[in-house]
C-alpha cells in the first residue's frame, strides 16, 4: 500500500509540472489606474524695445500669473537696447525672486540684449540666445539727479555699485562675474558663440521650438527650491501688454513725450486766443499734462524745460508787440536747444530726434510767422469800420454849408463842417476828417457830362 500510494504521488506531481493540469490561481481585483496629469505650461511674452516702467510692470505681473498657475518655466523673448535702471532693477528682482523658471532668450536673428538687457539676462534662471544675436555694453549712462550733470565721484559710484549687482547675479546662477564687469565698466559686447564659451549664457537654440526641446531635462534652482524642466512637450501660453502697460509703453517714448507737449502748448495757445471755442483748451491741456508725465518718467534736463518755456513766451510776444519776426528767430533757436538739452542726460535711445525736433522747430516758427505777419497786415489794412473808414469818401450836401449843414456820405447823414468856405446843397464833397460824429469836408468837383 505505501509503494502504491509513492506512485500515486509521483503520477501527480507529474501532470502538475507538464502543464497537463494547472492550479486554479486567486482571482485579485485590478487596480484602475490614476489618470495621468496633464504636463504644465510654458508662459512665454517678449520684450521688444526700451525698458522701462511699463516693461517691469509687464513681466512683474507676467511671472506672478505664471506662479498662480504653476507654470513649467517663463520665457522672456528679449530684443532691447536698454532703458531706465530703475525699471531694470524692478524686473531683476522680480526675476531673482521668482518661484517659476525664467529663461531669457534672445532673439530672433539680429535681436540684442544692451545695457539694461544684460542684466536680466544674468538674472535668469536660464540664458540662451538665438544665432547672429549679441549681448553687452551695460556701462550706466543716466545717472543724474534733478537735471543737473552727474560728477566723476557720482559716476563712480553708480558704477560700482551696478558692478556688485551683476557679480551679485552672476554667483547666484553660475555665470560669468569677470565678464559681468567688463560689460558695465568696459561696455564690451558679445556674440552668441563667445557668450557661450565664455559661460554667460547656458546654451545657443536657432528658434523657440529648438529651444524648448534643449530645455528638457535641464535642472534649475528656484525660489522653492530645485526643479527640473519638461518642456519637450509643453503647452505653450502666449501673454502681452494690457492696456495701460501699452499707455505707458506709450509715454515713455521720449519722441511722443515731445510730441504731447508741443500740441499741448498750441492747443493752450489757441484757446487764450479764442476765448470759448473750449476744444482746443481741453485737448491741449490734456496733451500737455501727458507730455510733462512722459517726461517725469524719463527725469529730463530742467534748463531744456526753462528753455523751451522761454521760447513759447518769445513766440507770444512776437504776435503782441511788433517785432517783425525777430522774437520768433530767437524763439526757434530757444526752442532747439531746449528740445536738445531736454533728454540729453539719457542714453541715446532715450533722447529726443533730432530729426523731429527741427520739424517741430520749422513748423512752429511757420506758425508765429504767420501769425505775426498777419497781424502786420491788419495794422496796415485800411479801416473798415468806425469813423476813420469815412475819410477821403465822397458824399453831397443835403443843405448849404455855412460854416455847418449836413450831407449824405455811404447811406448815412452826418453833421458836416466846410473847410475853405460856404458849400451850397446838392454840392458833391470829400470827407477830409472826422471829429468825433462832425466830419469835415472840401468840395469835390462835379463830374463831366
Amino acid at each position: 500500500m505505501r509503494a502504491v500510494g509513492t506512485v500515486l504521488a509521483i503520477v501527480w506531481s507529474a501532470l502538475l509540472l507538464g502543464g497537463g493540469w494547472t492550479a486554479a490561481a486567486p482571482v485579485v481585483p485590478a487596480t484602475p489606474r490614476a489618470p495621468a496629469s496633464p504636463p504644465r505650461a510654458v508662459h512665454r511674452i517678449t520684450v521688444d524695445g526700451i525698458i522701462s516702467p511699463s516693461t517691469a510692470r509687464f513681466i512683474s505681473r507676467i511671472v506672478r500669473t505664471a506662479e498662480a498657475a504653476d507654470a513649467e518655466a517663463l520665457v522672456i523673448l528679449l530684443d532691447t537696447p536698454g532703458g531706465l535702471l530703475k525699471s531694470t532693477d524692478d524686473i531683476t528682482k522680480a526675476i531673482l525672486n521668482a518661484r517659476v523658471p525664467v529663461v531669457v532668450f534672445i532673439a530672433p536673428r539680429g535681436a540684442r540684449a544692451a545695457s539694461a538687457g544684460v542684466f536680466i539676462t544674468y538674472a535668469s534662471h536660464i540664458a540662451a540666445m538665438a544665432p547672429a544675436t549679441h549681448l553687452g555694453a551695460a556701462t550706466p549712462v543716466s545717472v543724474g539727479g534733478e537735471g543737473q550733470q552727474p560728477d566723476k565721484a557720482m559716476m563712480t559710484k553708480v558704477t560700482n555699485d551696478a558692478v556688485a549687482n551683476i557679480r551679485a547675479m552672476a554667483r547666484r546662477r553660475g555665470r560669468n562675474a569677470d565678464w559681468g564687469e567688463r560689460a558695465v565698466r568696459q561696455a564690451v559686447s558679445i556674440t552668441e558663440e563667445e557668450a557661450l564659451k565664455l559661460n554667460v549664457v547656458n546654451l545657443v537654440a536657432e528658434d523657440f521650438s529648438q529651444l524648448l526641446a534643449r530645455l528638457d531635462g535641464r535642472k534649475v534652482e528656484t525660489d522653492r527650491g530645485p526643479a527640473t524642466l519638461r518642456t519637450a512637450r509643453a503647452r505653450v501660453v502666449e501673454h502681452s501688454m494690457d492696456v495701460t502697460e501699452r499707455f505707458l509703453a506709450l509715454l515713455s517714448d521720449p519722441n511722443i513725450g515731445f510730441i504731447l507737449m508741443n500740441i499741448g502748448i498750441l492747443g493752450v495757445l489757441v484757446e487764450l486766443y479764442n476765448p470759448g471755442a473750449v476744444l482746443p483748451g481741453v485737448v491741449g491741456g490734456i496733451a500737455l499734462i501727458l507730455g510733462l508725465a512722459s517726461f517725469a518718467i524719463l527725469q529730463v534736463n530742467a534748463a531744456g524745460l526753462l528753455l523751451i518755456a522761454f521760447a513759447v513766451l518769445l513766440f507770444i510776444a512776437d504776435v503782441k508787440v511788433p517785432g517783425h519776426g525777430v522774437l520768433t528767430v530767437g524763439g526757434v533757436v530757444a526752442f532747439v536747444f531746449g528740445a536738445i538739452l531736454l533728454t540729453e542726460q539719457q542714453a541715446p535711445v532715450l533722447q529726443i530726434s533730432l530729426r523731429l525736433i527741427i520739424t517741430v522747430a520749422v513748423l512752429l516758427a511757420g506758425f508765429f510767422l504767420l501769425a505775426v505777419s498777419a497781424g502786420i497786415r491788419a495794422q496796415k489794412a485800411p479801416p473798415r469800420s468806425g469813423g476813420e473808414m469815412l475819410v477821403g469818401a465822397v458824399g453831397v450836401t443835403r443843405s448849404r454849408l455855412d460854416p455847418e449843414g449836413s450831407v449824405h456820405v455811404q447811406g448815412e447823414m452826418w453833421t458836416a463842417t466846410a473847410v475853405g468856405g460856404p458849400i451850397d446843397d446838392g454840392q458833391p464833397v470829400r470827407v477830409v476828417a472826422v471829429d468825433g460824429l462832425t466830419v469835415r469836408v472840401r468840395p469835390e468837383p462835379r463830374p463831366s457830362a
